[in-house]
């Protein structure tokens, strides 16, 4: 976990592929725990830290994670989310060239929560969620290309669902169609970039996450 940005009201981590941002089933420690005991030595808090859950990330997925820090902003941080206030931006590694450099998927997804897995359809189905992201290649290295995605909307699993439905699965993704696991058990996908206006200020707030190690995301000639 590296803090990214941090205020009165909240605190946003890049937040790495193992960790998990809210308690789950396996009884590992989640990211909420880590950055509510780092806050707590650091501001030297007795007592319960108080720290709200805005959003999550996938456990295989990178990037940044907003947490609230005061109820304040977690009420109005909920909204914003909702309603689609917070520009958020992903990078994907992919193996195959999208046939259109850039462009826009619209879908419906249905949830399978016994597989816990989305399926992509073209047309509204019974239970389906509608889903809309915006994508674009941006950079090739020899063996893969990189694709960033503008997501908006905010459905499970969304990104790695349109993307495999697409015909590029994301590198490391099983579950949705890459032939092969990574070593570590992430998957290439990365929150690089998170845009709002700060609940309580006002101001607004754009911050870029630093790329996950290692020469895989490092080696892109970009576009």
């Amino acid at each position: 976990m590296t803090v990214v940005y941090e205020d009165n009201h909240i605190i946003v981590v890049n937040k790495t592929s193992s960790e998990i941002v809210q308690g789950d089933k396996s009884g590992d420690t989640p990211l909420s725990e880590t950055v509510k005991e780092y806050i707590k030595v650091k501001y030297n808090k007795p007592g319960n830290v108080f720290l709200g859950v805005t959003h999550r990330l996938d456990r295989p997925v990178s990037g940044l994670v907003v947490f609230a820090k005061t109820g304040k902003a977690l009420s109005r941080l909920n909204d914003m989310f909702r309603l689609g206030e917070v520009k958020k931006t992903y990078w994907a590694i992919v193996k195959e060239r999208p046939k259109e450099l850039e462009g826009e998927l619209t879908h419906w997804l249905v949830r399978n929560e016994k597989q816990n897995k989305s399926y992509a359809y073209d047309k509204e189905r019974p239970n389906s969620k509608k889903a809309i992201l915006r994508y674009k290649l941006i950079g090739h290295s020899q063996n893969y290309h990189l694709v960033e995605v503008d997501l908006q909307t905010g459905r499970h699993h969304q990104i790695r669902c349109q993307l495999a439905k697409m015909g590029c699965p994301i590198k490391g993704d099983l579950k949705y169609g890459s032939p092969r696991s990574n070593p570590d058990g992430s998957i290439c996908l990365h929150a690089r970039r998170v845009t709002f206006v700060h609940p309580v200020s006002k101001e607004v707030i754009d911050l870029t996450a630093p790329l996950p190690s290692g020469n895989l995301w490092n080696g892109f000639d970009m576009e």
